[in-house]
C-alpha cells in the first residue's frame, strides 16, 4: 500500500481544514496539495508545500529588466523569452516541497541532483517497512547491446519468470534476516543502524525533497527524457503533470524549448546550413564522431 493509514489520516485532516492566505496561490497546485499520486507498485509523490506561480516569475523578471518590458510583451511571452534565452534566476523564485516514496536504487540516482534540500527517512531510528519494488514483467529487460546504461529486449517466458522469482525470494529472505537480527528471543538484537546494511536496494525509502523551479526543470529535462531509466522517469512524469498545473505558462515554455527542443553544436549547425543549401552531408564530411552523428540523425528524425 503506497500510503500508510497514518499518512492518509494526516492528509485528510490537512485538506479538511483550509486556511485563508494573502500569499500568491496557484489554483492548479491547490488541487494537488497534500494529495498522493501513486508511482510504481508502492511509491508516490505528493506536494507538501509550494511558493509562487507564473506571476512570481514575471514579477522577478520585471524587477531585473524594468517596468518598460510590460508594454513590449505579455506575461506568457516574457516567460518564453526567459526560457528561450536561459535566464534562470526568475524561475528560482518558485519553490516546491515534495514527499516522495521511492525504491532506494531510484533514490541514489535522484540524489545526484544536488541543488535540493533533502531529509530522508532514517533506518537508524525506525524499522523499514516490508515493501519492495518488483518490476512488472514488461519492464524486465536484458542489457542493451548499444547503450551501456540502458535496456534492450524484454525478457520473456521462463527467463522472465525465473528473474521475478529471484527478485521476490531475495527481497523476502533479506527482510526476514533483517527482522531476525533486530530482535531474537533471548538475545538483545542488532542495532537498527547495523541491521539495515543487509537490506536490498529495491526496498522503499521516503524523503522530503524541496527545490526551486529552475532546478526542478533541470531534473525533469534529464529524468523525464525517454532515455532515462523507467523507474525514475515515471516519478519525473508524475511531477511534470503537477508542475504543468502549478505554472502552466512556465511549463509550456519548458516543454517547448527543453523537453521538445534540441541543442545543436557548432558542427551540427554547420551541417544543417549545408543541408539547407542542398548539399549531401555524411558522417565522414560532417566532422562528427560516429556517436555524435548518430545522435544528430536521431534529432533530425532521419531514417537509419
Amino acid at each position: 500500500m503506497p500510503l500508510s493509514p497514518d499518512q492518509i489520516a494526516e492528509i485528510e485532516a490537512a485538506r479538511a481544514t483550509p486556511r485563508q492566505t494573502l500569499r500568491a496561490v496557484s489554483e492548479g497546485m491547490e488541487a494537488h496539495l497534500y494529495k498522493a499520486h501513486e508511482v510504481l507498485d508502492h511509491g508516490f509523490i505528493r506536494v507538501v508545500d509550494y511558493m509562487g506561480d507564473d506571476a512570481a516569475i514575471v514579477q522577478a523578471a520585471r524587477v531585473s529588466y524594468g517596468a518598460g518590458t510590460r508594454a513590449a510583451r505579455d506575461d506568457a511571452g516574457l516567460i518564453r523569452y526567459l526560457m528561450r534565452h536561459w535566464h534562470s534566476t526568475p524561475f528560482e523564485m518558485c519553490e516546491i516541497k515534495l514527499h516522495v516514496k521511492l525504491p532506494i536504487f531510484v533514490a541514489r540516482q535522484w540524489i545526484r541532483h544536488r541543488t535540493a534540500n533533502v531529509n530522508e527517512y532514517s533506518a537508524r531510528y525506525s524499522i523499514m517497512d516490508r515493501e519492495f519494488y518488483i518490476p512488472a514483467p514488461e519492464h524486465l529487460a536484458a542489457q542493451s547491446r548499444v547503450n551501456n546504461q540502458g535496456r534492450g529486449e524484454v525478457l520473456e517466458g521462463g527467463e522472465a519468470a525465473r528473474v521475478l522469482e529471484v527478485l521476490k525470494a531475495d527481497a523476502a529472505r533479506s527482510y526476514d534476516h533483517y527482522e531476525e537480527m533486530l530482535s531474537q528471543e533471548g538475545q538483545k538484537g542488532l542495532a537498527r543502524e547495523l541491521a539495515r546494511m543487509n537490506l536490498p536496494a529495491n526496498i522503499y525509502t521516503q524523503w522530503y525533497w524541496k527545490t526551486d523551479l529552475h532546478n526542478l526543470f533541470h531534473f525533469l529535462r534529464l529524468r523525464a527524457d525517454a532515455h532515462a531509466q523507467y523507474e525514475i522517469r515515471v516519478y519525473a512524469e508524475a511531477i511534470a503533470r503537477v508542475v504543468a498545473d502549478w505554472v502552466p505558462a512556465a511549463y509550456g515554455a519548458f516543454e517547448d524549448y527543453r523537453l521538445g527542443g534540441a541543442t545543436v553544436s557548432a558542427r551540427g549547425l554547420d551541417c544543417l546550413r549545408r543541408m539547407i543549401r542542398g548539399e549531401t552531408v555524411t558522417q565522414e564530411s560532417s566532422g562528427m564522431s560516429k556517436g555524435e552523428w548518430r545522435e544528430f540523425q536521431e534529432m533530425l528524425g532521419a531514417p537509419e
